[in-house]
C-alpha cells in the first residue's frame, strides 16, 4: 500500500510539474480561484463564530 501511495504521489508531482509547463496562465488561474475559495471559508467561518458570540 506504501509503494502505491507514493506512485501516485510522483504522478501527481509530475501532473503538476506538466500543467505549469504547458499551461502557466491557465496554472495561475486555478492557484488563485483555490485561494480565494480558502479565503472565503476563513471569512465564513470568522463570521459564523461572530454570530456565536453576539
Amino acid at each position: 500500500m506504501a509503494q502505491a501511495k507514493r506512485i501516485g504521489m510522483w504522478m501527481l508531482l509530475i501532473f503538476v510539474i506538466y500543467t505549469v509547463i504547458t499551461s502557466p496562465t491557465r496554472a495561475a488561474e486555478l492557484v488563485q480561484s483555490g485561494f480565494v475559495g480558502i479565503s472565503d471559508a476563513a471569512k465564513a467561518v470568522g463570521t459564523f463564530m461572530t454570530g456565536l458570540v453576539s
